[in-house]
């Protein structure tokens, strides 16, 4: 690695950085514009008003936001993620086994997901311009073209209502067999793979149509080398950077499609969890929960930038 190189992961990595903490300060202040006082909400409209003064300042909600934007960034930053106002339990005990529940979800998805959108994006970029080309730039777009939260009413009425194959909503801790485990992922996994996989084929697709572009892709298809043989052997090893790429940047929009999907199919995930946490305003488990998706869409995105300058070769 030349220094070059070097210098641009670095800064990536500091851009990263200094994104997280302008990201931890919109948070932050971004729930404490949530309408409706926080200890109303808790205690009731019953409640008198030196029982909403008391549980204020048990909650240090009378002190100036900077001063309680700085106590909770050295509790991030000490691993402390404070403590929910609802249940009065630590946000990092609340938050375990809901992160694990998401992680599976992605994990599924991702193991679905990606190997699909490859086939398609290659196939379709080695038969440019053929029917199945134009078949699967028209089902990319209309998917593209799709929000989220259709798909997934959609794959309700027609998977759950009316045929009554599958359970409308999913509770990841009743899974016993594989069959279970089927079942209760399957719509949250496709629809979810519906979303990531269009992107991912778009650009896949364009990343290996540039590759073939290229002089010595072309000189060995003048050597007489089939098609296959020349995507496998000679374009594809160097359109796996860009592949890479995609496949990072395209998995980052599981971030977004998995809070619509946990809260349509009632998952019991951290999207879910966080959703929750709005309705009572229990600001420490939203702030936590809003984190934890910014820092995985940062760590994919800082991933991709990262991937795209190693393997780059002008700067090798």
């Amino acid at each position: 690695m030349n220094k070059r190189v070097l210098s641009l992961v670095l800064s990536r990595l500091l851009i990263a950085v200094i994104t997280l903490l302008i990201v931890s300060f919109a948070v932050f202040f971004a729930t404490t514009l949530l309408p409706g006082d926080t200890a109303t909400i808790l205690l009731g409209q019953a409640a008198t008003p030196e029982a909403v003064e008391g549980l204020r300042k048990a909650m240090h909600l009378d002190e100036p936001a900077i001063f309680r934007f700085l106590r909770w960034t050295v509790g991030l930053l000490q691993g402390d993620l404070g403590t929910s106002y609802a249940n009065e339990m630590p946000v990092a005990d609340l938050i375990g086994g809901r992160f694990v529940n998401t992680l599976k979800l992605a994990g599924v998805t991702a193991l679905f997901s990606v190997p699909i959108a490859l086939t398609l994006g290659i196939t379709s970029a080695m038969l440019r311009g053929s029917l199945y080309d134009r078949a699967v730039t028209v089902l990319t777009i209309g998917v593209i073209s799709v929000p989220e939260f259709m798909i997934a009413t959609s794959a309700v009425l027609i998977f759950a209502v009316y045929l009554k194959w599958l359970p409308a909503l999913s509770f990841a801790n009743e899974v016993h067999s594989l069959t279970d485990m089927l079942r209760i992922y399957a719509m949250p996994v496709v629809t979810l793979t519906f979303v990531v996989s269009a992107q991912m084929i778009r650009m896949t697709r364009a990343a290996v149509i540039e590759t073939l572009n290229t002089p010595y892709v072309e000189m060995a298809l003048l050597k007489g080398a089939s098609r296959p043989r020349m995507v496998f052997r000679h374009a594809l090893p160097n359109a796996l950077g860009p592949i890479v790429n995609a496949v990072a940047l395209s998995l980052s929009y599981l971030l977004g499609g998995v809070i619509i999907v946990e809260t349509i199919f009632n998952y019991p995930g951290i999207a879910k969890l966080m959703v929750d946490a709005v309705a009572t305003r229990d600001l420490p488990l939203i702030q936590s929960c809003a984190m934890i998706f910014c820092l995985g869409y940062l760590l994919l995105m800082t991933t991709a930038d990262i991937i795209a300058i190693l393997s780059n070769p002008r700067l090798r």
